[in-house]
């Protein structure tokens, strides 16, 4: 293996095995540690870290301006002990591990890359610690920091093929409860109020918001009722996952749900929850992909593709304040969230070549070059 290769490996291998679940905020603070300390190593000197409420996130400024974001987030969906049954090995040019793919791969990518450059005035890196449960203390960082740069660089994992991501659709999410009125399901049904049943209206009114042609998913996931077996529910919910590509949609089913009703007299209706992502739209990257297209021609890398997914990131965000966005410059693998999580070992270093090549070419200029005709384009997913 490569000098260069083997060292991005060990790196990988170090991060995946300080397990980092979202929840467990010492956990996240322990994996913060081995970050900051790996970026020291790299660049030369310390982040700063940032506690809010508790989460443990990273951020580098270098220079007195601000011209290139790249971010990134240190936490991963897996509980402790998992790196036990999952361990952070090479198999057959896979590096496996939870956590290797989504997204620690993508920091040792990031790290490598910039440290290959000459200077780095003007570049900023954040590294988040809740990501996955929807950035919930770190929004408003990602957006203060993207306001402040003409790009933003995503270091998310890539598409199939080392897909480029340049759209995703925006994500909200609500719970919807249901109050209807106990009464005993065998003496007298009557007089009580069904929430279970009320509920089941308000699932089907739910999923009829859903536009396919449009790429409008609302999804009803998880739902509670009731309390006993001989018991009319006077209590119910459920949650709903809502996905649109385009922030038109996005607030036509948010106005709808909350304006939903009941249909049985005597039920109260209550909605929580709203928009937690918007749209990442595929203007926001289409002249970023461009020169990330031509810097991979030149540095004879394989021509780049590029993709639209359904999952969401921090790139929304970015795409959400203006700031044009580009995501999924991370690593090539897959199994993402899943047993068969990995990274593939030989795409490493032309990742960290063509991080490196666009962030040195964003530095030379003010604002990213108009977008020329477009690679070719993956399967939307």
């Amino acid at each position: 293996m490569p000098e260069r290769v083997a060292a991005m490996v060990a790196d990988i291998q170090h991060l995946v095995r300080c397990e980092s679940p979202s929840d467990d905020l010492e956990a996240v603070a322990r994996s913060a540690d081995a970050v900051a300390a790996m970026g020291a190593r790299l660049l030369g000197t310390a982040p700063e870290r940032i506690v809010l409420d508790g989460c443990t996130h990273l951020r580098w400024r270098f220079g007195e301006g601000s011209k290139v974001l790249l971010l990134g987030h240190h936490d991963t969906v897996w509980p402790l002990s998992t790196i036990d049954s999952h361990p952070a090995d090479v198999v057959d040019g896979r590096l496996r591990g939870p956590g290797s793919f989504d997204m620690k791969a993508g920091l040792v990518i990031a790290f490598h890359a910039l440290a290959a450059l000459p200077r780095l005035d003007g570049v900023t890196l954040l590294i988040t610690g809740d990501e996955e449960p929807g950035s919930q203390t770190s929004r408003g960082l990602i957006e203060e920091e993207a306001r402040r740069c003409a790009a933003a660089l995503v270091l998310e994992a890539a598409g199939p093929g080392g897909a480029l991501k340049t759209a995703r659709k925006g994500v909200s999410r609500y719970e919807i409860r249901v109050r209807g009125r106990a009464a005993h399901a065998g003496l007298e049904p009557e007089q009580g109020v069904n929430a279970t049943i009320e509920l089941s209206h308000q699932i089907q009114a739910v999923a009829d918001l859903a536009d396919p042609a449009r790429g409008t998913t609302v999804t009803p996931t998880r739902t509670r009722a009731g309390t006993t077996s001989n018991t009319v529910p006077a209590h119910a919910s459920f949650t709903v996952d809502v996905r649109a590509r385009t922030a038109a949609e996005q607030h036509r089913t948010h106005e709808a749900i909350l304006g939903l009703t009941p249909r049985i007299d005597g039920a109260a209706v209550t909605v929580h929850g709203g928009i937690n992502r918007p749209p990442l739209a595929p203007e926001s990257s289409a002249a970023l992909f461009a020169r990330a297209a031509r810097i991979a021609e030149r540095l004879g890398i394989r021509p780049l593709q590029e993709m639209a997914v359904g999952g969401a990131s921090d790139g929304n965000f970015t795409a959400g304040v203006g700031t044009p966005t580009l995501d999924g410059l991370g690593a090539v693998g897959g199994g993402a969230h899943a047993d068969d999580e990995h990274v593939v070992v030989g795409e490493l270093p032309d990742r960290a070549r063509l991080l490196s090549a666009l962030v040195a070419e964003l530095l030379e200029e003010e604002e990213p070059t108009p977008p020329s005709p477009r690679a070719g384009k993956a399967a939307v997913r």
